[in-house]
């Protein structure tokens, strides 16, 4: 006797339970607080405003893992960063350069992480005050001085191409003529080179409390430019940093 539709129907279904009852999920981390930073790339001033930042975990997706950057391992990453506006009003030692508007730069990383260390490469594209592409090359120690304490420190090493270097650090005959700068024709390459030391304080499995601090010492056309008023620059931040996973 041939077996009947519905029995091969029920047959499939039952061969097929596991999989469609296996949960996807998609993981990432939001930090919010504060940070003061240069006023601008290059800037002597500083200002004290919002830090915002994303983290992309992992992705399960029909048994298989994508990223995952709390295992050992090649993982990706996302990658982000917020640089504010710059504005001669706010500056008067701008006075005739061009305004820059605020820029949001979005892209990925690869890292490579091991219990005791770890290393990545991020590369963003520039949407708003600039439409560069930057990227970042990084090392660090991770130390984990109690079972919820973690800290990571080592060098970086800061890249941006002609579209970036320009906005921030060229001046264009037109702005030569309207200021007080010289013409400087900024071109990419590598910009800066530093650290970053960052501390994690773990609440729970979704809350933590991370704090960091950076130094970059500007370098090349980016400490050559005659808008860059002090080479080194600093950073601190604090803020809460939320895990958030979503089944499906």
């Amino acid at each position: 006797m041939r077996p009947t539709i519905a029995a091969l129907s029920t047959a499939a279904l039952l061969l097929a339970g596991p999989s469609l009852a296996q949960s996807n999920e998609l993981a990432f981390s939001l930090r919010g607080g504060v940070a003061a930073a240069p006023a601008y790339p290059g800037a002597d001033e500083y200002e004290v405003g919002p830090d915002l930042g994303f983290s992309f975990g992992s992705l399960e997706w029909a048994g298989r893992s994508f990223g995952g950057v709390d295992r050992t391992g090649p993982a990706l990453r996302g990658s982000f960063r917020y640089l504010g506006e710059r504005d001669d009003e706010d500056y008067p030692e701008l006075a005739g350069l061009e305004d820059v508007d605020p820029a949001l730069e979005l892209g990925l990383g690869v890292i490579y992480r091991q219990p005791s260390w770890q290393a990545f490469a991020d590369v963003r594209r520039g949407f708003g005050g600039h439409e560069g592409t930057v990227g970042e090359l990084g090392a660090d120690l991770i130390l984990r001085p109690g079972a919820k304490t973690t800290v990571t420190a080592g060098p970086r090493l800061s890249f941006g191409d002609g579209a970036y270097a320009g906005t921030y650090f060229g001046v264009a005959e037109a702005e030569a003529d309207a200021s007080a700068f010289e013409a400087f024709d900024a071109e990419g390459g590598l910009l800066g080179a530093g650290f970053e030391v960052v501390h994690t304080y773990r609440l729970n499995d979704d809350w933590a409390v991370e704090s960091g601090i950076g130094y970059e010492r500007l370098m090349n056309d980016a400490a050559d430019s005659p808008i860059t008023r002090d080479e080194d620059q600093f950073s601190v931040r604090v803020g809460i940093s939320r895990a958030i996973r979503l089944n499906f």
